[in-house]
This record gives structure tokens, C-alpha cells and sequence, in this order.
């Protein structure tokens, strides 16, 4: 019995060195819907999406959904006014739009930030991109994490 404990503390112990973050890239964006994409044209949302792993073989999973915290952006409207603050100049104003992005998309891939041309540049892209659009509005907010 203290045989099997000792074995299975050092299983234990191994494991957790050997869980280091995962190499490769994760592809993420936030996306506001459209008020009027209809639950057929979520579905083929959906169904596009769960198909990216099977149709570009560098892509290992995929999450999509709503956002347990949906993001707020703020923007300015006037391009100088926008210009001067993110310079950090004072004085700047402007009237400020929010967007709210309320879904999202997350995809694991191999390879580096390269992969991403990989990505546009298959075919099935253009499929899974004409589902998209008929439910988010255009525009998203976007970035990557690249594995360590």
C-alpha cells in the first residue's frame, strides 16, 4: 500500500511539471450580432465553425459562444480628436460611440503567428467567412496569444 501511495504522489507530481502552457497560437476575436441573423443563420454560424478543425488541419479546436462578460468598447468619432489622445495630448473631445461585442471565437492552431496566412488563405475560409458575416456586424476586436 505505501508502495502504490509513493507511485501515485510521484505520478501526481510529474504531471504537474509537465503541464506547461501549450505551444502554438490561439486565434481569438469579439464580435458584435446582428439584431436580425435568424437561428438558421446561427446554426450554419455553428456548424461552419465546429468544421474548421476537420477542413484546415493546423487548427486543433475551436471554441465559439457568448461571452460570459461581453466587452464595451468606446471610440471616438472625430479622427483628429482620436489621433491627439492616443498621443497623449489634453484638450482633445470628441462625441463617443460604444459597440458592444457580446460573442466570440476562439481557435488553437500549430505554428506560429505564420499560421495565420495559412488560415485566410484556405478555402474553406471564404465558406465559414460568408456564415460569419450573416451574424456579426462587421467588425471585431481581435488578437492572438502565442504559446511559450
Amino acid at each position: 500500500m505505501r508502495n502504490f501511495g509513493l507511485t501515485l504522489a510521484a505520478l501526481l507530481l510529474g504531471a504537474s511539471f509537465a503541464q506547461a502552457g501549450e505551444k502554438g497560437l490561439m486565434h481569438c476575436f469579439a464580435f458584435t450580432p446582428i439584431a436580425e441573423a435568424t437561428q438558421a443563420d446561427w446554426d450554419a454560424f455553428y456548424k461552419a465553425t465546429d468544421q474548421l478543425p476537420k477542413k484546415m488541419k493546423f487548427i486543433k479546436m475551436v471554441w465559439a459562444g457568448k461571452l460570459a462578460r461581453p466587452l464595451t468598447l468606446y471610440n471616438a468619432t472625430n479622427a483628429e480628436a482620436r489621433k491627439k489622445a492616443a498621443a497623449g495630448e489634453k484638450g482633445a473631445t470628441s462625441e463617443i460611440v460604444a459597440q458592444r461585442r457580446e460573442y466570440g471565437v476562439c481557435m488553437a492552431m500549430d505554428g506560429g503567428p505564420e499560421v495565420l496566412k495559412q488560415y485566410t488563405a484556405n478555402p474553406y475560409h471564404k465558406e465559414w467567412s460568408d456564415a460569419y458575416a450573416k451574424v456579426r456586424v462587421a467588425g471585431t476586436t481581435t488578437y492572438d496569444i502565442i504559446g511559450q
